[in-house]
């Protein structure tokens, strides 16, 4: 089959998070022509997200879903070109790229990735089962709606530690599950950790793996741990999981074009004069959880995007 050609296209944008359907929205706004891929999963980690209350303006409960859908009614009504396909490769030529799809090929004088990050999953069979159900990979986002309930969080990182933290705030009690011995965060972090387990408001238990999230149809009720050592299973009754064992920037695609950290995130060109979001190579840009693995909220990674789009049109100004 022979591949289509998309001729004049000034930018092609890689993502349907907040930071892309964001830099959608400000291209949009400076008249440049844009395709917007939305790639395998449409609308991002916060379709995970049962309800949001922290989306500035929208003061009343809103799902991800419904949030998600309305960045897309706004950005097609803008006219950007939205398209349900995946990107296979990206390659270079001179001032132009070529970006290819299973059965199309499109031409773009720049482009800004957008792909974002997935949680790393338990890989148990009820995790995808109980997804917003009581499971969740963000405590900021959902950690409200479990106020003065028993909570667990799953890791041993920085960001295990901080929304064990988060949550002891609001919740009546913190089950910290890690597999190790130790823990791989940060000396500051560890010590806030042990002063919220003298407290009771945290319990740790270590080195105990997850094997079983326990529940029904209105959501999560409970988890089966077992111990690492003496092979014993309890039971903790809790009505929220918090996995926190990290994220995987869907990077994959670009690591022979672009620089990437050993942690898979994209490394933005410091020595820019112009552009904070360009990579390493001109006319490529990147925004949101593919590039941030300080934050990881949709209000930044949205910024983001909109910062990414005012790079662009400065960038095809003076191209």
């Amino acid at each position: 089959m022979k591949k289509k050609v998309f001729l004049n296209v000034k930018l092609i944008i890689i993502g349907s998070g907040p930071a892309g359907y964001t830099a959608g929205l400000y291209a949009a706004r400076a008249n440049i022509s844009t395709i917007l891929f939305e790639g395998p999963n449409p609308g991002g980690q916060l379709l995970n997200t049962s309800s949001i209350e922290n989306w500035p303006g929208q003061f009343n409960f809103i799902s991800g879903q419904e949030l998600m859908t309305n960045m897309k009614k706004q950005v097609k009504n803008l006219h950007i070109k939205i398209i349900n396909d995946t990107i296979l490769k990206i390659l270079t030529k001179k001032k132009k790229f070529i970006v290819l799809t299973k059965n199309n090929q499109y031409f773009s004088d720049s482009i800004i990735i957008a792909t974002g990050a997935i949680a790393r999953s338990l890989n148990i069979s009820t995790e995808k089962k109980y997804l917003g159900k009581g499971v969740s990979t963000c405590a900021i986002c959902d950690g409200y709606f479990y106020k003065n309930k028993p909570v667990a969080v799953i890791g041993g990182g920085n960001t295990a530690i901080e929304n064990a933290l988060y949550l002891s705030k609001i919740s009546k009690i913190v089950y910290l599950i890690h597999r190790q011995n130790t823990f791989r965060a940060e000396k500051i972090l560890i010590k806030r950790l042990m002063e919220k387990c003298i407290s009771k408001k945290i319990i740790i238990f270590q080195p105990f793996i997850l094997k079983k999230i326990l529940g029904d149809n209105s959501g999560v009720s409970g988890i089966k741990i077992q111990s690492v050592i003496e092979k014993n299973n309890q039971i903790l009754k809790i009505f929220g999981l918090f996995v926190s064992i990290g994220y995987i920037p869907n990077t994959q695609i670009f690591k022979n074009l672009l620089h990437i950290d050993s942690n898979g995130y994209i490394i933005l060109n410091k020595k820019s004069k112009f552009f904070t979001t360009e990579t390493n190579y001109p006319g490529i840009f990147a925004a949101g959880d593919v590039v941030d693995n300080v934050y990881k909220q949709a209000i930044t990674a949205a910024a983001n995007g909109c910062q990414a789009a005012m790079d662009v049109e400065k960038y095809l100004h003076i191209k």
